[in-house]
């Protein structure tokens, strides 16, 4: 039941196709090991607070403004290409299903019409804030945003790795 391992230079439908095959796949094996599945809830839990904290400190707020009236490119079309088929197919683990098309051209392939349709995202999307919302808002409370972020990472990098380790062994 091995799935060779697809370069994170291959185009991101094949990413996609690539973890829908593993998860139906594997499913039950990766879902059945103890560590990811207290490290899927940990993750769930830290992501879920995290994004909170995006939203009470304005930063979602600030995002989608930019995005609607000066076009935004933070989640720009090429962004996908820094996510591999493990984060995907961890994405998938935590009940998110990927898309099979690209809702708009100029934007990331995982960007939706209500923002970012992933739950477990790749580092940069995660902790990027640009030189408009660090100036604008009360570095207290971006440092608040720092932490959760860094929780969050920390656990999805635990995460991938154990799904890498777990997946190799199948």
């Amino acid at each position: 039941m091995t799935f060779k391992e697809i370069s994170i230079d291959s185009p991101i439908q094949e990413k996609v196709v690539w973890a829908e095959n593993c998860y139906q796949a594997m499913k039950a094996q990766l879902l059945g090991d103890e560590k990811i599945a207290d490290l899927l809830i940990r993750y769930r839990e830290a992501a879920l607070v995290s994004h909170g904290e995006m939203d009470r400190t304005g930063v979602v707020n600030e995002c989608k403004d930019c995005e609607e009236r000066e076009g935004g490119s933070c989640c720009g079309e090429g962004l996908e290409d820094r996510y591999n088929g493990i984060l995907l197919l961890i994405n998938l683990l935590l009940d998110r299903k990927l898309p099979e098309q690209r809702h708009d051209t100029l934007s990331c392939y995982f960007l939706g019409q209500g923002g970012c349709l992933l739950l477990a995202r790749h580092v940069i999307c995660v902790n990027y804030i640009c030189s408009k919302i660090t100036e604008k808002f009360d570095p207290t409370k971006l440092a608040m945003l720092r932490e959760k972020e860094g929780i969050e990472l920390e656990i999805l990098f635990l995460l991938h790795e154990r799904v890498k380790e777990v997946r190799a062994k199948l």
